[in-house]
């Protein structure tokens, strides 16, 4: 049986109160398993409008309603309005889903801070940000983290050293490289390890493998406009030849508006035959396998804005 590994990254305050209770529930009633991955310190996605001059944005944000997503609200922490401390102001939230059944991960510190200047940051700055989340994990859950999913897909060398010198066994930070319509351009990706400065390290890196709704909604792939009415089946066809897969989807959207969506890809994910599971489901499975190493490299994907790292 193929596994279908959903990674759920909670970038903000909205999304750890609101949406996060939905995808639970959601999960529960379909008994598919799920790794939660959090932010845990301030909000502040006002800031990210300084990617307004990167290339890809006004488009990125005119297809997905970044609006009607986030919320004004939301859009104005860090700027007019004082970021709330999410770790702290929902601790409550976080701890129920682990008391749900699902695993709980480090997402980051600040999202907006992480996204936008990791890449550039030396080891002391990316050691304090990294150290926040842990003991933020550690003192709403009581017990340290096990794993780790960057914001923005973004990391640095440092970042991926210091996942060794936590002692977390695995992770998802990078995604797999993707074909204009979605499809995998290197189908046999999958787990590995990486290479960083030419050593190798323990972690064991998941890479994403499928497109987010973010990044397909309002494109036209192979003559069809992608809309909220066809964009599940379009990445089910994705999905019809069993493999393994790892798919990241965002509290502030499948938990939100998006939620009928996430609902049909559930459905159909199922009737295709994959187990939904958490990322430690799917590294139980795969722990003792020898695994590929690979160098850290860094690209850009389909409807995405910016460089990542790719897997």
């Amino acid at each position: 049986m193929p596994t279908l590994v959903l990674k759920i990254d909670v970038d903000t305050y909205r999304g750890t109160r609101e949406g996060v209770p939905a995808l639970a529930r959601m999960l529960a009633e379909h008994g598919a398993g799920a790794s939660f991955l959090f932010s845990l310190g301030p909000d502040h996605t006002g800031r990210a409008m300084r990617r307004a001059l990167r290339p890809g944005f006004f488009s990125k944000v005119s297809r997905t309603s970044v609006v009607e997503h986030y919320g004004i609200k939301t859009l104005m922490y860090g700027v007019l309005l004082p970021g709330p401390d999410i770790g702290r102001a929902a601790a409550n939230e976080l701890r129920a889903v682990r008391d749900a059944g699902f695993e709980c991960g480090i997402h980051t510190w600040d999202h907006v801070a992480w996204q936008d200047h990791v890449r550039k940051r030396d080891s002391a700055w990316t050691a304090r940000m990294m150290q926040q989340s842990y003991q933020r994990f550690a003192e709403v859950f009581d017990v340290a983290p096990r794993t780790h999913g960057a914001a923005g897909w973004q990391m640095n060398a440092h970042a991926f050293r210091q996942l060794d010198a936590f002692g977390f066994a695995y992770a998802s930070d990078g995604r797999a490289a993707l074909n204009e319509d979605g499809s995998l351009a290197e189908p046999g990706i999958g787990p590995h390890r990486l290479s960083v400065d030419g050593q190798a390290l323990s972690c064991i890196q998941m890479p994403t493998t499928l497109p987010t709704l973010d990044e397909l909604l309002g494109r036209t792939i192979n003559g069809e406009t992608i809309t909220t009415s066809n964009i599940a089946s379009f990445l089910l066809r994705l999905t019809e030849k069993p493999r393994d897969h790892i798919y990241t989807l965002h509290a502030e959207l499948e938990g939100q508006k998006l939620a009928p969506i996430f609902q049909q890809l559930l459905q159909g994910w199922k009737a295709q035959g994959y187990r939904l599971a958490s990322m430690a489901d799917y590294h139980a499975q795969i722990a003792d396998a020898e695994l590929p190493l690979r160098p850290m490299r860094w690209g850009e994907l389909p409807g995405r804005s910016g460089e990542l790292i790719l897997d």
